[in-house]
């Protein structure tokens, strides 16, 4: 395999054939501006702060790598809307082969550069692996209207090559529902008269269903309490899931009105089963019981209510008990304009209007669900504009491309593809060849002015590129760890690239970051991960990325819910802080976290988790899986005997005694004395539940614990009653809280440092080897996950075990730099039988601790301690030759470790309050150091060169 190869900035600024002369007005001075990537780290205000309070979306621009359909280049018209505009452009063998780049299966892209604002990013496109014959396709920034599209066609090969180049234009619609990208909500659509008002059921001002349910502080999704979306409603949502079923079951609206009606009419529409019925009593604006009736579809009910004053009402629907309804609002208007509400399907529209453009070579596109017109061009003339319909044209587009006869293409489903062809594009033996094309959206004026003067764009084509891709983060450090580069720029891209749109949460259409594309949807604890990734990459991304999961004081639900609820958000949380000190950033997030950790705590709402008598903590009322492990022996167990309502895990009990950890160090910070001792006693609480119920001595590890219907602890439960099913990542987790005896600690140790339980050659297993309930064919039984090992690494530093913690940080990124060299694929998991990868290809979730690991070993600049650390302040000096801090370490009386990454240039000496500290060189520049820690006593540290 050919070595992978460092790029430098300006890649191939002479390109052969039709590569652009970079105009003469760039100065020496610019280009040098270009080497350094990686922007300032922005500096964040309560203004800032306070700007992300009532959104969950991310403030990157309307252009980006948004798809859930094929990679290329995304726009979102109107982020409220749901739509998505797709340009994918991909390369082929001309008449010959061509695979369309499907994001949801491995399809010979790679993501391989990109910037935290999307100003660039681009995709290697493979067409003979590895690197013989392929496509660097990049997107760049002209102005907020239009983006270059740079394509840089390569052949290593000794033989002349035919390609192909396709653009692929495409409108998307927001979907019923996540994983189903492809299917497209139905809306209905309302007509109203000139006296009516809709309002629709949803936001509400209260709802309540008459018998609490677990979800009702933590919506799925971040869904509202009662909230479904299906086809037929007029916004996609109703109030429903059962709402209306049990009697006392209770909505309340409020809203204004600005009309008198001297006759008003109430039109309530739901849906209700046929041969159902449902009552009501209606209070507020009337005080009226009403009947209900079912039938097939959507249902109207009206009710008379006479005179109305404008002005602010209420409207109330208290169930008396029935059917349970999904309504979707009501309108309020004069019976004598009832004719007048009509009620119709709203139609999306794929197929656009294909106008020419105003040069050769252009083309503009109108969308009928959007004012804004789409132009297209490119500097090939040898071209044809072809349209290809149908759902997937995957295969239908392979088996046809070849075709040189039709122009339009046709196969099952409704979906509209306008495809400008380019061919043949002529490479000879070792060379490369340069296109370019544009893309650009506004009126219909200001596209077609874009269009005129894209000769000129294009002659500026590899100006716009450089000056765009300048803002790629530069990974490439000082030091030791330039053999981890090329599988660091890979995930680099890959975390920054994997954002989708639409994704819909509390009412809105967000842009979200994504583990991978396959899951276009929130998904919580992968998305603590992505935080943390983002962190060595962007500042304000990993902050959006935070605000995302977290709602303010008293929303309805404590956090945004998707998938496994470890709360990796306090990390990355902890993570910030730790790099920026920033008490705005403190004051906005401990308010929103605290709430978080009370609902996992089962002191907040609705939640379940401390339903136990034993003050173990369980959340199976709220998702199947309690540490991400699917398959992980005894959660899988559990579930397939549906013992859920008595057993525990101890990863729910030991994650949050951590969260309560870190709050605690940040309500000290604060000055918040009662929350310091709610969280002291927390610990306390859970750490006696561990130790009273779930060790095992037996084992050295702790246990699940099985309860009775009362939710009385029993016992422990055992693999045929013979061993700890527990033998595992799990059952060290009590590890990872603080809260181990030594004895107990001694014994966990000993489990993760030995080949024949946890540690294999790849890294930690998730299940303990020995295990007689250990498989080689697992989805996590028999592989290794980067996400878990982090929480184990950051612990090896809090117990001072340095050189454990930089073993577990070494293998992994040696894993991940063979891997990703051998494939470009950036995996979710590895098998421990071979050592490659698995899972999903393009993972920017659960394998982001690499981006970590690397930084606190590699990238100067950079101090890292465990999870019971805390930087009060710090100060890296000039070229990062010395550091200094005030720390404070929690936990216990022990040594600490921590590790500092400076100026690989100089060796250095350290003192811990003014006292000599050893200094072990892990590499050029990094040094592990071991503090002697007497808990909450600050204390600071220095470390200077040593004069040479």
């Amino acid at each position: 395999m050919p070595a992978p190869r460092k790029f430098p900035l300006l890649l191939w600024m002479m390109a052969l054939s039709c590569a652009a002369v970079v105009p003469t007005s760039w100065r020496a001075a610019d280009f040098a501006a270009l080497s350094c990537a990686a922007a300032a780290p922005f500096s964040w205000t309560a203004a800032d702060f306070a700007a992300l309070n009532q959104t969950h979306d991310l403030s990157l621009p309307a252009w980006g790598p948004y798809t859930k359909k094929y990679i290329g280049l995304s726009h979102i018209p109107d982020a409220q809307q749901g739509l998505r505009f797709d340009v994918s452009v991909f390369p082929g063998l001309y008449r010959r082969k061509v695979a369309l780049p499907n994001v949801f299966f491995e399809s010979d892209y790679h993501p391989w550069e990109a910037s935290p604002q999307f100003e660039y990013f681009s995709f290697r496109h493979e067409l003979e692996w590895q690197d013989r014959v392929y496509t660097d396709i990049s997107y760049s920034e002209i102005d907020p209207q239009s983006r270059l599209v740079r394509i840089e066609c390569v052949n290593n090969t000794g033989d002349k090559q035919n390609l192909a180049i396709h653009f692929l234009a495409s409108m998307h619609f927001p979907s019923i529902r996540e994983y189903s990208p492809d299917t497209p909500i139905l809306l209905a659509t309302v007509q109203l008269p000139p006296s009516g008002v809709w309002i629709d059921a949803l936001p509400y001002r209260e709802m309540e269903f008459a018998h609490p349910r677990p979800q009702d502080n933590l919506g799925y999704d971040g869904k509202f309490r009662g909230e479904i979306r299906d086809h037929g409603f007029v916004n996609g949502t109703a109030l429903g899931a059962g709402f209306g079923a049990e009697a006392g079951d209770h909505v309340t609206y409020a809203f204004t009105t600005t009309t008198p009606l001297s006759d008003a009419l109430l039109v309530l529409r739901y849906r209700l089963a046929a041969d159902s019925s449902s009552r009501f009593h209606l209070g507020g604006l009337l005080d009226r019981e009403v009947a209900l009736a079912g039938g097939a579809g959507m249902q109207l009910c009206r009710v008379p209510l006479g005179s109305l004053v404008p002005g602010r009402h209420e409207l109330t629907l208290l169930a008396r008990g029935g059917s349970a309804i999904d309504l979707d609002g009501f309108a309020l208007l004069s019976a004598a304009e009832a004719g007048g509400l009509t009620f119709g399907e709203k139609k999306w529209q794929s197929r656009p209007e294909r106008l020419a453009g105003p040069v050769p070579q252009s083309l503009l596109l109108k969308y009928a669900d959007t004012a804004l017109y789409y132009g297209l061009a490119w500097d090939f003339p040898m071209s044809q504009v072809r349209e290809w319909r149908g759902r997937d044209i995957d295969t239908y587009f392979k088996r046809m491309v070849n075709d040189h006869v039709p122009t339009e293409f046709t196969i099952d489903g409704d979906e509209e593809y306008t495809n400008v062809f380019l061919r043949p594009v002529n490479l000879t033996p070792q060379s490369r060849r340069v296109l370019y094309g544009m893309v650009c959206c506004g009126t219909r004026q200001e596209v077609e002015m874009k269009l005129r003067q894209y000769s000129a764009t294009a002659a500026r084509g590899e100006e716009i590129y450089a000056r765009a891709r300048a803002h790629v983060v530069d990974l490439d450090f000082p030091g030791e760890g330039d053999p981890y580069l090329f599988s660091q720029m890979r995930m680099s891209a890959t975390t920054l690239c994997n954002v989708v749109y639409p994704v819909y949460t509390q009412g809105q259409y967000i842009r979200h970051n994504t583990p991978g594309r396959w899951w276009d949807c929130l998904y919580t604890w992968d998305s603590g991960f992505i935080g943390m990734g983002l962190l060595q990459l962007d500042e304000r991304r990993a902050i959006e990325c935070l605000n995302t999961y977290t709602t303010p004081p008293g929303a309805q639900s404590a956090f945004l819910h998707h998938g496994t609820p470890v709360p990796v958000q306090h990390y990355l949380f902890l993570e910030l802080w730790q790099r920026s000190q920033s008490m705005e950033m403190l004051r906005y997030f401990y308010p929103r976290l605290k709430q978080y950790h009370e609902f996992l705590a089962g002191r907040l709402g609705s939640s379940t988790t401390a339903a136990m008598k034993s003050h173990l903590l369980k959340t199976w009322d709220y998702f199947y899986n309690s540490g991400g492990w699917d398959d992980y022996p005894p959660q899988k167990y559990v579930h397939d005997r549906k013992l859920e309502a008595g057993v525990t895990p101890v990863i729910t009990t030991a994650q949050v005694i951590r969260t309560a950890r870190i709050l605690e160090m940040a309500a000290r910070q604060l000055g918040l004395e009662a929350d310091v001792r709610q969280y002291e006693a927390d610990i306390k609480r859970l750490t006696a539940a561990l130790q009273k119920y779930a060790w095992d001595p037996e084992s050295g590890y702790f246990a699940y614990v099985m309860h009775d219907a009362q939710g009385r602890p029993v016992q422990q439960m055992r693999y045929e009653e013979r061993v700890n099913y527990d033998m595992g990542m799990d059952g060290a987790y009590p590890l990872v809280a603080g809260v181990c005896t030594p004895e107990q600690e001694r014994l966990l140790l000993e489990r993760l440092e030995s080949p024949q339980h946890l540690w294999s050659p790849i890294g930690l297993s998730a299940v303990d080897q020995s295990a007689p309930y250990y498989r080689m064919d697992g989805y996590w039984n028999g592989t290794v996950w980067i996400a878990h090992q982090w929480f184990f690494w950051k612990t090896m530093l809090d117990l001072g075990r340095a050189d454990f913690a930089f073993q577990i940080a070494r293998t992994g990124l040696d894993l991940w730099k063979k891997e990703v060299e051998n494939s470009y694929n950036c995996m979710e998991h590895f098998l421990i039988e071979t050592g490659r990868g698995a899972g999903w290809h393009e993972f920017g979730g659960l394998s982001t601790p690499v981006l970590l690991w690397y930084s606190a070993y590699f990238r100067p600049g950079t101090f890292t301690c465990g999870l019971d650390g805390w930087v009060e302040s710090q100060a890296f000096g000039a070229d990062n030759r010395s550091y200094t801090a005030t720390l404070k370490f929690y936990g216990q009386k022990r040594t600490t470790a921590v590790v500092a990454c400076l100026d690989p240039g100089r060796h250095y000496r350290a003192t811990w309050n003014g006292q000599p500290l050893e200094c072990r060189e892990l590499a050029r520049g990094t040094l592990s150091l071991l503090i002697p820690v007497e808990p909450g006593q600050r204390g600071t540290l220095n470390i200077t060169p040593v004069a040479s």
